[in-house]
């Protein structure tokens, strides 16, 4: 591999050898995968790193190299567990691109380091619509996520959720959706309402528990920190001090949409979460998160994110997926 076509050379030095040991991988894998992924060459001696290239490739480098490294810095060493999409991610916020052959833009976007402090981890954005997402959940308080699965949109307002109750800001967060699938007719299910519903907050649940302890999840729950209801049990309810996170939207009607948004109280957020291409409710009803966008997009103190294939986190797979039906659908 010899990408020197202009021979321009830059060096960066980091103190730590352990760490320099876990960026770089087994037998250099990582390194081996960034040259490739960035066509520049990678050589390392002792605790410094020689790249060579074009130069606003080698910038580049240098950028995700140092990112990364200070992210492991940042964290406990017990809990260190590096992936080469950890360098991908890096290069997506530094670029604005996911294709991640492309030449990467030659205006890198600055990152704003937003965080979510939860009780196992830090969470911070891995996509430039998610950066736009942070900022929407710092500053408004009510914010609509709109976009395909894998986008992140119930992770990061569970993380919200978890970095306001640990800080003290609120007193509880609230967890909820239309259970569509069951045409809440929950009576009819065995178990007592959360046993009734937890099939169908799954999502959240795993969200939950991998930012929490899970003896910290279930005392929350028993002490009422973290409420677990079906969309209709919130009906007549005011919501105060809390944070509401609102999932699988698309599949909530216009009454229930109209319902749960006015059940917002003094103190409180609110996250409305939905994909508008996966909308189960019986052919002809409006989907009320469709209605709602229409309706509220003018209010100032409303933010509407849309996020898209490209914010997609999962398997690169599942983002190619994404697009190819969305072309489908559009033809």
């Amino acid at each position: 591999m010899n990408f020197k076509i202009n021979k321009e050379k830059i060096k960066i030095e980091f103190p730590n050898n352990s760490l320099i040991a876990i960026l770089v991988g087994n037998h250099n894998i990582n390194i081996i995968k960034l040259e490739k992924l960035i066509k520049v060459n990678i050589n390392l001696f002792g605790n410094q790193f020689h790249i060579y290239g074009e130069l606003e490739r080698i910038d580049l480098a240098k950028s995700i190299l140092t990112k990364v490294y200070n992210n492991l810095s940042n964290t406990k060493i017990e809990n260190i567990n590096l992936e080469f999409s950890d360098f991908e991610t890096e290069l997506r916020m530094l670029s604005g691109k996911t294709d991640l052959n492309s030449t990467p833009s030659s205006r890198l976007d600055k990152v704003i380091d937003y965080k979510f402090e939860t009780w196992k981890k830090t969470i911070v954005p891995k996509s430039l619509g998610q950066k736009n997402y942070f900022e929407a959940l710092n500053n408004y308080e009510l914010v609509f996520g709109l976009g395909p699965a894998g986008t992140g949109k119930s992770y990061l307002a569970v993380a919200k959720g978890i970095d306001m109750l640990k800080k003290g800001f609120i007193e509880k967060i609230i967890l909820t959706r239309p259970a569509v699938e069951a045409g809440e007719r929950l009576g009819f299910l065995p178990g007592d309402m959360k046993e009734k519903i937890d099939p169908y907050l799954r999502p959240i649940y795993d969200a939950l528990y991998e930012m929490m302890p899970p003896d910290r999840v279930e005392k929350k729950i028993q002490s009422g920190e973290i409420e677990i209801a079906p969309l209709a049990f919130m009906r007549g309810r005011t919501f105060n001090n809390a944070f509401v996170i609102v999932d699988e939207a698309q599949n909530t009607t216009s009454v229930q949409m109209k319902m749960v948004l006015t059940r917002i109280g003094e103190g409180s957020r609110m996250v409305i979460n939905g994909d508008l291409s996966q909308v189960d409710l019986p052919k002809g009803q409006l989907s009320g998160l469709k209605e709602s966008e229409k309706i509220l997009n003018k209010i100032k103190d409303i933010k509407i994110i849309s996020l898209k294939a490209n914010d997609v986190i999962r398997h690169r797979l599942v983002a190619k997926i994404v697009k190819a039906y969305n072309h489908f659908n559009k033809v």
